[in-house]
């Protein structure tokens, strides 16, 4: 399991106050809301080096926080501040359009499905390469070269280069996508549910593949899941979301070993035991109800209405979160109190996930 990212290292990306908003179309009363906060005021850092994983149920706003770090939400408000290359911070919702393409260039994102994120018209050579040309001054045999280098480090064949995407497998072409993300030499790479769409055995591999492209290339990773079991072997820290906002961040380790926060312990109950003959030794806790309508979220704390921990303060006050412990923050009146369960040691790690070199397998 990763360890714990010191406090000491120097922070890429900084996330302040982060909101965004959905209109809603065709509402009939002025009483009803008119639109949807699917972000709700997120602070957030990711630190150099690190692989910070972003946790929590379906429509949470975890695809919303990891496309606006892209700068594909225009609804976004609030500060991302980045740190580039050369030391500067750059707000990225309000760049220079000579800093944007610094941003592009070293912010790139690792979508959830290979399939749908390549253009079937064009080869690999262009798919691979169109990152340089728009980025880069690179042009003819450095471009080719670059290309080459980097289909080589994450497992492809350079003679692949003049085939379409359809002619790979799914994990083939999720190398093609990884290739394209890391092309133009970034260093904070959003991967968003990146092995979700995968087989098991091809999921470990393209793990084991982007852990080790991390510690060749000095990557930083946003790493959007919601595979538990998946982020507890990949993750130095955890932030968990709930209804768009942060409710626990905590180092991983001591995220699975007591997490702070109920959200925290109902979702780690839910992480499958490898083991058949300890099946049915932890509890699975199932949360009452569904998950609340964010276009009216309930008041006070937003999970109270499925915590059994709730009091009349969560019903009126909303939490904000507070350190508790060294590098630990949560969102809940009643954490200092709580005596949550965890995974008392670590579960076995999915298939494959043991760090070996990958880049030379092919599926």
């Amino acid at each position: 399991m990763p360890t714990d990212a010191t406090n000491t290292q120097e922070t890429v990306l900084n996330i302040r106050g982060l909101r965004v908003d959905y209109p809603i179309r065709g509402r009939r009363s002025r009483r009803e809301a008119t639109h949807v906060r699917a972000v709700a005021g997120v602070d957030l850092d990711i630190r150099k080096g690190e692989t910070l994983g972003l946790v929590g149920e379906s429509g949470c706003g975890k695809t919303t926080l990891g496309s606006s770090v892209m700068r594909v939400r225009p609804e976004a408000t609030g500060t991302i501040r980045y740190r580039d290359g050369e030391g500067r911070l750059l707000n990225a919702l309000e760049l220079s359009r000579e800093d944007e393409a610094t941003y592009r260039r070293e912010v790139r994102m690792v979508f959830q499905d290979p399939h749908s994120s390549l253009n079937p018209r064009m080869t690999l050579r262009d798919i691979i390469g169109e990152p340089l040309r728009m980025l880069t001054d690179l042009r003819g045999k450095e471009l080719d070269d670059r290309v080459h280098n980097i289909m080589e480090r994450v497992g492809l064949h350079p003679e692949h280069l003049t085939r379409y995407p359809h002619a790979f497998s799914g994990g083939q072409r999720q190398r093609v996508s990884i290739a394209r993300a890391l092309v133009p030499g970034p260093r904070l790479v959003v991967a968003d549910e990146a092995v979700s769409a995968l087989d098991t055995s091809i999921r470990s591999q393209i793990l084991n593949l982007l852990q080790d492209l991390q510690d060749e290339m000095g990557l930083t990773y946003l790493f959007i899941s919601h595979d538990l079991s998946v982020v507890e072997h990949v993750c130095d820290r955890v932030a968990v979301m709930y209804l768009g906002r942060i409710v626990e961040v905590s180092p991983t380790e001591e995220l699975f070993r007591a997490p702070l926060h109920p959200y925290t312990e109902a979702l780690i109950s839910a992480v499958p035991i490898p083991d058949p003959r300890l099946r049915g030794a932890r509890e699975r806790i199932r949360l009452a109800g569904e998950v609340p309508d964010p276009s009216e979220p309930p008041s006070g704390c937003p999970f109270h209405p499925r915590c059994r921990h709730a009091t009349e303060l969560c019903v009126t006050e909303n939490p904000v979160p507070r350190p508790v412990g060294k590098g630990r923050v949560v969102a809940c009146h009643h954490a200092d109190d709580l005596d949550l369960a965890g995974i008392t040691g670590p579960s076995d790690p999915p298939p494959g996930t043991g760090r070996a070199p990958t880049a030379q397998r092919q599926e």
